[in-house]
């Protein structure tokens, strides 16, 4: 039952009829009851969750980094959010109810710096993981000194580890240090560019899969 304060013409608290009634910051609202749901798990919902859970379990171990490789689509949402729409849309493949990520297709950072050109990965010393790429800092827009940003991430430890403003793009490698826990597990590596003064980022290229030094 709602209860008026302030007369017939004042805002009211609690329910009435669809209406529910309440006060916000000192602003009255009116807003209709939810309507039930009979059926929360339609095949429909079933598969977005899916679709959903996939993306999240890639994700998430990522959530840190996002913010910086994805922070330009932020419009109106997380950065996060971002990642998830793209790689969603973009990224994921299967079919119900198993859907995985194509490693491949995914992005870890989005913008319009150039990105690596011919990026490599090796791992010959143990808990390390190489990344060589080609200088290409003469492409348009492209700087000496735009700074590395490196993923490895181990799916089956669902942990990544990541760098975020490493060497110059005219080093050409840096090397990303993981735990001795990684050892023989295979993980899947991305690498990217921002400018120098962390204004615009590169679309991620995927470096490939490469198991860690056992």
């Amino acid at each position: 039952m709602g209860t008026i304060k302030q007369g017939i013409l004042g805002g009211f608290s609690g329910k009435v009829g669809t209406v529910i009634g309440g006060n916000w910051k000192g602003i009255d609202y009116m807003r209709s009851k939810a309507a039930s749901i009979s059926n929360p798990k339609t095949e429909a919902q079933l598969d977005q969750r899916a679709r959903f859970g996939a993306a999240l379990k890639f994700l998430q171990p990522l959530t840190a980094f996002l913010r910086v490789g994805f922070k330009n689509y932020a419009v109106k949402m997380t950065a996060f959010n971002s990642a998830m729409s793209y790689n969603l849309n973009n990224a994921l493949t299967g079919v119900y109810p198993e859907y995985f990520i194509d490693y491949a297709s995914a992005l870890v950072s989005r913008g319009s710096l150039p990105g690596a050109l011919n990026p490599q990965i090796q791992s010959a010393t143990p808990n390390q993981v190489e990344f060589t790429w080609q200088d290409n800092s003469q492409d348009a827009n492209a700087s000496a000194n735009d700074k590395v940003l490196l993923v490895v991430f181990n799916p089956a430890k669902q942990l990544a580890i990541t760098v975020v403003g490493g060497n110059d793009r005219s080093t050409g490698n840096q090397v990303v240090e993981v735990p001795a826990t990684f050892a023989g597990d295979e993980v899947h590596c991305y690498i990217g560019f921002q400018n120098a003064n962390q204004s615009v980022l590169s679309n991620s290229v995927y470096a490939g899969p490469v198991v860690v030094y056992d």
